[in-house]
C-alpha cells in the first residue's frame, strides 16, 4: 500500500476516480456538487496498492487551519484500516506544513470515525448541497 501526494496529472485523475466512484455513483451525490474550483489548488493524497487506487482525500489551506475533505475509501478497501492510514497521512501533511488546527465536514454517519482521530463535532447538522447531512468537526495539531 502506498499513500502520497499525486503530484502528476494521472494521479490526480486516479483521485478524481475514487471520488466519483465513491460520491458521485454510490452515494449519489450530484456531479456538480463534487467538482469545485478548490481541486485546481489544493493538495490531493492518493492510495494505492498493485490493484490500482483505493482511496484519497485532499487538503486546502484556510490560513492556520488545515480544511481535510473528499475523504474516500473504495468499497473492497473499507474495513482494512485505509481511512485511518488516509488520514493519519493528511494529518502528517498539516503538521509538516505549520497548520495549528485541522478541520473538516463530516458526513453524519461517519462522525464516529473522526471522533475516534481526535476531531470533535460542533454546530448543526446541515445538507451541505449533496443531500447528506453534514457536521463541522475540528482537533488541534499539537
Amino acid at each position: 500500500m502506498r499513500i502520497g501526494t499525486a503530484a502528476s496529472t494521472a494521479a490526480r485523475a486516479a483521485c478524481f476516480a475514487v471520488r466519483r466512484a465513491v460520491f458521485i455513483d454510490e452515494q449519489g451525490i450530484p456531479e456538480a456538487e463534487e467538482w469545485d474550483e478548490a481541486d485546481e489548488t489544493c493538495l490531493h493524497v492518493l492510495a494505492e496498492d498493485d490493484s490500482g487506487p483505493l482511496g484519497t482525500a485532499r487538503l486546502i489551506a484556510r490560513g492556520p487551519v488545515a480544511k481535510i475533505g473528499r475523504v474516500a475509501v473504495m468499497p473492497q478497501a473499507r474495513g482494512t484500516g485505509l481511512g485511518r492510514k488516509i488520514m493519519a497521512h493528511m494529518l502528517d501533511e498539516a503538521r509538516s506544513a505549520g497548520f495549528t488546527q485541522a478541520m473538516l465536514e463530516s458526513q453524519v454517519s461517519v462522525i464516529p470515525f473522526y471522533e475516534a482521530l481526535g476531531f470533535v463535532a460542533e454546530g448543526p447538522e446541515y445538507d451541505d448541497g449533496s443531500g447528506i447531512l453534514h457536521r463541522v468537526m475540528r482537533r488541534p495539531l499539537p
